[in-house]
């Protein structure tokens, strides 16, 4: 189940993966299997070959992308998400998601 993002900033991020740039969007998150996560990050682009050269520099494998027909993009959860986060400076998301 997703929660805390609006539907503008999903149809943003929509946009940026579908013109091909590498597009983060962040939201509060619960699933069973990832006890104690409470957020995860769809690292998104639209161009296989670009999202598949940045996830390897940080270690992400090509089985790991969700191919969803438009918006293909990488699951970023737990101490492996703020890192890319940061490195990548998404701050905003940062401030809003993990900073009390």
């Amino acid at each position: 189940m997703a929660f805390g993002i609006k539907r503008g900033e999903l149809q943003e991020w929509k946009a940026r993966v579908k013109s091909g740039e590498m597009a983060f969007i962040t939201h509060y998150w619960i699933h069973p299997r990832f006890n104690g996560i409470t957020t995860v990050t769809k690292a998104g682009c639209c161009d296989i070959r670009k999202l598949i050269e940045w996830g390897k520099q940080y270690g992400l494998k090509e089985q790991w992308i969700h191919k969803r027909e438009e918006y293909p993009h990488f699951d970023l959860i737990g101490d492996t998400q703020l890192e890319i986060l940061k490195k990548e400076g998404q701050w905003e998301q940062i401030h809003r998601f993990f900073e009390s």
